[in-house]
């Protein structure tokens, strides 16, 4: 967002807020976006249809896994609709899907334009380097929110066909706000990424694996003996406070803001700091 203040000679003091590259960065990617949300939804809404079955047939299969895995997989009520929409839909696909949704979009901010050698020519324009990556990294937040609004729509479309009235509206608007910073902050990261490397392939390949790592380290702490470092994973944050029995967990949406602030702060004075002539 670029904020030009008209500052002549006996003229009145006005504020104008250019948006322009917010509206081309959705208009342009509207295609992409349409199908990251109808994949995402449509894998939510599957997985969550399936529920009636695992309500008589899912305590019998989970003890079929090893007890680790179990617990890992959050499985151990698997029965109940939050036990399984937070172990399955919520607790594996949706969120892993996000992150990938945040590392693809995120590595585009500035490093895909970095690297084809259009970024000279997009800032020849009157727009600064920070004007340039928040808005587009807001492009990626109203697209995260959208995500986040359509999962919550279908959830409560199916609501009654698929028994899961036991969970409130407001419940699930707080886990799909959840999922929603998620996103964001997977997002943040490959901005932040991007920004300092200006290699969009890269950028991809290293949140995709801190992603991975960090979903892997929340799982599998208990069985690994490091119960602390679950704490450092943005998806302990995003599940632990189980949205779906309790709502709102405003402290780790708070976490979850905070470091995606941070991730494109620093993003942000790294791009405005490097000489991208090199």
């Amino acid at each position: 967002m670029t904020i030009i203040t008209d500052t002549t000679p006996n003229a009145e003091t006005s504020t104008v807020i250019h948006t322009e590259v917010l509206v081309k960065t959705l208009r342009d990617g509207r295609r992409g976006l349409t199908g990251w949300a109808l994949g995402i939804t449509a894998a939510a809404t599957i997985y969550a249809g399936f529920y009636p079955q695992m309500a008589k047939n899912g305590a019998a299969q989970a003890q079929n896994l090893p007890e680790g895995l179990r617990e890992a997989l959050r499985m151990d009520d698997i029965t109940s609709a939050p036990g399984y929409l937070g172990s399955t839909v919520f607790g594996l696909i949706v969120p892993l899907a996000a992150m990938f949704f945040g590392a693809a979009v995120g590595a585009r901010v500035t490093a895909a334009d970095e690297e084809t050698g259009t970024l000279d020519l997009l800032l020849a324009h009157p727009l600064t380097r920070t004007s340039l990556i928040l808005q587009r990294f807001a492009a990626l937040v109203l697209a995260a929110v959208g995500i986040s609004a359509l999962i919550w729509l279908a959830m409560l479309a199916i609501r009654s066909g698929a028994d899961l009235t036991t969970i409130t509206p407001t419940r699930f608007a707080a886990q799909c706000a959840n999922l929603a910073l998620l996103m964001i902050v997977f997002g943040a990261l490959a901005t932040g990424i991007g920004a300092a490397t200006g290699h969009r392939g890269a950028t991809f390949a290293l949140t995709a694996a801190v992603g991975v790592a960090g979903y892997a380290i929340h799982s599998f702490a208990t069985q690994l003996g490091i119960d602390a470092a679950a704490n450092l994973s943005p998806f302990h944050y995003y599940i632990d406070g189980e949205p779906l029995r309790h709502g709102f967990q405003w402290t780790d949406m708070a976490a979850l803001a905070l470091t995606a602030t941070v991730l494109v702060a620093a993003g942000t004075y790294r791009f405005n700091n490097r000489d991208l002539r090199n």
